[in-house]
């Protein structure tokens, strides 16, 4: 709350000196001007102080912030079994992911109550988010207090028509902000039409056209519900092994993503008003960096960047996966995460990998500003989202 008043104090100062009242002509310094009969000045009224936009406002704030808040903001991480609101607090954590551990055989109101302790332990509100696909992949429907039935897979909603689509969608938008949830890591925009594919289940199983339609429907409805949502897997999964288990190596043409996987992607974020994020795969795409997963790939991040013109909030896939081990030196991956272009860190392992990155940045391995781009953003996509309170402003 004392940041909140200070932050107040100082967006007052900032509009006020956006607009300043005329200076006075007659200088009471100049005596024989002073001493002749002018007809009087028309009083004019000094302009309002001009109203800084939400962008000014979020970067004012960030301007507030300690170095181990910004780094702690972000870490979207797994919601551990134990001291998870003393976590918040201690870490500065930007935001926690449940998984079927998290919600299996609780009652609305035991998720409703943890998921409530979780955000009164923040200074800054968190991003509450869960993986709900649909079919396969369903921490929440999983459990019957929360739901009499599982979500159907993405292609049997699909088969049902845009209608049935969009209503499926705002359904389980509404029952996830009733739990107190605010983004949900979907829709799966890979496209995929092989069923021997590892991807192929949480897909359509439709081509890109019909993939980046089936996107759009979804990221428009969740948009409007105003619930975060986050495209997977970028650049495109395609026909890659899983990479919870080990690498995978993709060998397809710049061509093939420019002209069928990245569609979907740019679908997602034309429909997204601001409200989408991009989560990033850790396959090593050959044609853009045959060395690195995407995940850690500064060119990856900037194709995304520059050739879809995204500025919003990169996430990583799970830090913990095998796919990703080997790269990192002295274990710490999420410099190297940072470093590659991503705003979120998505990680089981944030009580080992944020002090590294605090680290990286006090001993000059790791720039302030880059942190402070990240940050902003992450900042940015939770202003849109309606989770800074109206009091973080003044």
């Amino acid at each position: 709350m004392k940041r909140y008043l200070i932050l107040a104090a100082i967006l007052l100062l900032l509009t006020s000196c956006k607009s300043e009242p005329p200076a006075e002509r007659n200088s009471p310094a100049n005596t024989e001007e002073t001493t002749q009969n002018f007809p009087p000045e028309p009083l004019v009224e000094p302009e309002p102080p001009a109203e800084l936009t939400e962008t000014e406002k979020t970067a004012v704030f960030l301007e507030t912030l300690t170095l181990e808040e910004k780094v702690g903001q972000l870490f979207f991480v797994r919601c551990p079994a134990e001291n998870a609101a003393a976590d918040v607090q201690t870490y500065h954590l930007g935001g926690y992911i449940l998984f079927g551990r998290d919600t299996k055989d609780k009652t609305a109101n035991d998720l409703i109550q943890t998921i409530a302790a979780y955000q009164a332990a923040a200074d800054i509100p968190l991003l509450v988010g869960v993986d709900e696909e649909g079919g396969s992949v369903v921490r929440v429907s999983s459990n019957p207090h929360l739901r009499s039935a599982k979500f159907p897979s993405a292609r049997k909603v699909w088969e049902a028509g845009p209608d049935a689509l969009a209503a499926s969608t705002r359904e389980k938008d509404l029952l996830l902000q009733a739990l107190g949830f605010n983004v949900n890591l979907a829709p799966v925009a890979d496209v995929s039409t092989n069923s021997a594919d590892f991807i192929y289940p949480r897909t359509i199983g439709e081509d890109a056209k019909t993939t980046a339609a089936y996107v759009e429907t979804v990221v428009k409805t969740m948009s409007a519900d105003g619930i975060g949502s986050v495209l997977k897997h970028f650049p495109g999964y395609g026909n890659n092994a899983d990479t919870h288990t080990g690498i995978a190596l993709d060998k397809r043409p710049m061509e093939t993503f420019m002209e069928q996987d990245f569609l979907p992607f740019q679908s997602g974020l034309s429909a997204g008003d601001g409200k989408t994020a991009v989560l990033i795969s850790h396959n090593i795409i050959e044609c853009m960096d045959a060395g690195l997963p995407a995940s850690l790939s500064p060119a990856v991040h900037q194709v995304l960047r520059e050739t879809l013109n995204f500025d919003g909030v990169i996430m990583t896939d799970d830090l913990a996966m095998e796919a990703v081990a080997a790269y990192a030196k002295d274990g710490a991956v999420s410099v190297m995460a940072v470093e590659a272009g991503n705003d979120l860190i998505i990680t089981t392992d944030y009580r080992t990998q944020i002090p590294k990155v605090i680290e990286a940045v006090r001993n000059g391995g790791l720039a302030e500003s880059t942190i402070d781009a990240a940050c902003l953003r992450v900042l940015q996509w939770k202003q849109n989202l309606g989770l800074l309170p109206a009091g973080l402003y003044g």
